[in-house]
């Protein structure tokens, strides 16, 4: 039994790495071409059945991966988008929800209110892991990219709020009260933000006692878990929690780790995160057989009819919502907030109303329903809902991640990096003047028998602009000693250069993704001055 779960385990590894490779030959985002991949080899005679079970979704897979995407999310742009974000989480998704439950009503049999709420709150949520696996590899613009991840991170609490009080309705037959679901919701929220907070605030007391890589490569990874376990324990928002946690200490990361366990770290959530994401896609695609023999009471052309429909309404619902919403979100930002932004174009909402991406969350919430009622009877529609939510899954994932670039490119918004490239060059440029004072300074309390040795960090650092320079000095231009100070001098610098970039992030000067490229190049030249 175990070999046998090995087996397939080590060949779901090898199809990741396969159709991966494919995906970057293709130039298409990987997280599509898994899918695809997965869907045909489920249908080849002899691969072993694969279910996918809700609790090593949400408890397993979901955490790490949640926490990952929060931190590489960006602070400065989450907080500076809270409103758009917030109208996307809490506006969207309730819109969805009642959309979905009135049209389902009327065009799927054996479909009441309620079922139509269940189905509704099941694909309600877009999905923060094929958010951030495709987004940024499709060319959006960063704009619109940092409102969908910070949409895709947050918007779990409501949506699976939603399908616990549909759940009940059904199955119980209890129909929840306006100030029941204020009251849970806001529960949900901030005991999951607390806890999350709480854990980071642990976290950053342990972390700078010990420098380690191991050891503090293995505390990164309990801690999205222990932070899931620990709200949920509670009945708080597990996602919640992650997403403050990982917020909360990607920005205290520059305190937390030395450059070579920084660098570490990074290297090995990298590949983590991809093995994981890989394994989720395929394992998507893997389901269809399995759902389509649960599902025997329709014929073929119905369920392609219900698939195409339903695929169409949760599209069409999300561009009705996105015109007024943006509009609402955009009146708010600049009346009240005095946010100088452009008001958004009917091309860039319909943009950000096409990458309603869902994913696994929706499709193990769709398998987590329960199978049968409190008195015992089958849970209605049950199959049926699977099956559409897979469809939706499909079409989104899919077919508008493969339409995404041609669309992009057809309404000119192609992303432009030239905002990014002015912060960083402007970061380089402060940073670079202020090691060059800090080297004056140090110069003056020094011998002046190495005074060659700070003309020449000083002339390096001079040509700095653009880009760090990690050459060294010519070995024939220096002695043993100078050569000595000359190492010793830089490794002085770097901190001051790390610490200037660490506070024009905290200005809001550059955002978190510049500071985390300008650093990962300190760190690449402090570990290369410790070998040397």
């Amino acid at each position: 039994m175990i070999q046998a779960a090995e087996i397939v385990f080590l060949t779901l590894l090898l199809f990741v790495v396969v159709f991966a490779a494919l995906a970057r030959k293709l130039q298409t985002p990987y997280p599509i071409v898994l899918v695809v991949a997965g869907l045909i080899l489920g249908f080849v005679p002899g691969i072993p059945r694969i279910p996918l079970n809700p609790d090593v979704i949400f408890l397993l897979v979901l955490p790490p991966l949640l926490y990952s995407a929060a931190w590489l999310t960006s602070w400065r742009e989450f907080k500076y988008n809270l409103v758009s974000i917030l109208l996307l989480a809490f506006g969207l998704v309730g819109f969805t929800v009642l959309g979905v439950a009135y049209t389902a009503h009327w065009l799927f049999a054996g479909f009441d209110m309620r079922l139509g709420f269940v189905l509704g709150a099941v694909v309600a949520t877009t999905d923060a892991i094929a958010a951030t696996a495709i987004f940024k590899r499709v060319g959006l613009p960063k704009a619109i990219v940092d409102i969908l991840e910070g949409e895709s991170l947050t918007n779990d609490a409501t949506g699976l709020l939603a399908l616990e009080f549909a759940v009940a309705m059904v199955v119980n037959g209890q129909t929840p009260t306006v100030a029941s679901g204020v009251l849970r919701i806001t529960y949900l929220i901030v005991a999951g933000l607390v806890i999350g907070l709480v854990v980071g605030l642990l976290v950053k007391w342990i972390e700078p006692q010990i420098d380690d890589g191991p050891i503090e490569i293995v505390i990164s990874i309990l801690i999205p878990y222990s932070v899931y376990l620990a709200a949920e324990a509670v009945h708080a928002s597990g996602v919640m929690a992650v997403v403050a946690c990982g917020l909360y200490l990607s920005r205290q990361s520059s305190q937390l780790f030395s450059a070579n366990v920084r660098l570490q770290t990074l290297a090995v959530w990298d590949s983590m995160t991809f093995a994981i994401n890989g394994l989720v896609f395929v394992l998507i695609g893997l389901q269809l057989p399995y759902v389509l023999a649960g599902i025997r009471e329709y014929g073929v052309r119905q369920l392609v009819l219900y698939g195409v429909l339903f695929s169409v309404i949760v599209i069409v619902l999300r561009l009705l919502w996105m015109y007024p919403g943006a509009n609402l979100a955009y009146f708010v930002r600049s009346r009240f907030l005095h946010q100088k932004n452009p008001r958004p174009s009917p091309k860039q909402i319909f943009v950000e109303g096409w990458t309603g991406m869902r994913g696994v969350v929706a499709l193990a919430a769709a398998i987590s329903l329960p199978e049968t009622l409190a008195n015992g009877s089958e849970f209605p529609e049950r199959n049926l809902i699977i099956f559409l939510t897979f469809n939706v899954i499909f079409v989104t994932l899919v077919l508008q991640g493969l339409t995404l670039p041609p669309l992009i490119r057809m309404l000119g918004l192609a992303a432009g990096h030239e905002s990014e490239a002015e912060e960083e060059q402007e970061a380089r440029r402060i940073i670079t003047s202020t090691a060059i004072a800090h080297l004056e300074e140090a110069r003056g309390q020094d011998l002046s028998e190495f005074d060659s040795v700070y003309d020449e960090i000083a002339r390096r650092y001079a040509r700095r602009l653009a880009s760090l320079t990690k050459e060294g000095p010519d070995g024939d231009t220096m002695n043993n000693r100078e050569l000595l100070r000359y190492r010793a001098i830089l490794r002085e610098l770097l901190p001051v250069e790390r610490k200037t970039a660490v506070r024009l992030r905290n200005e809001g000067r550059i955002n978190d993704e510049v500071l985390r490229k300008i650093e990962h190049e300190l760190d690449l030249s402090e570990s290369r001055l410790a070998l040397s």
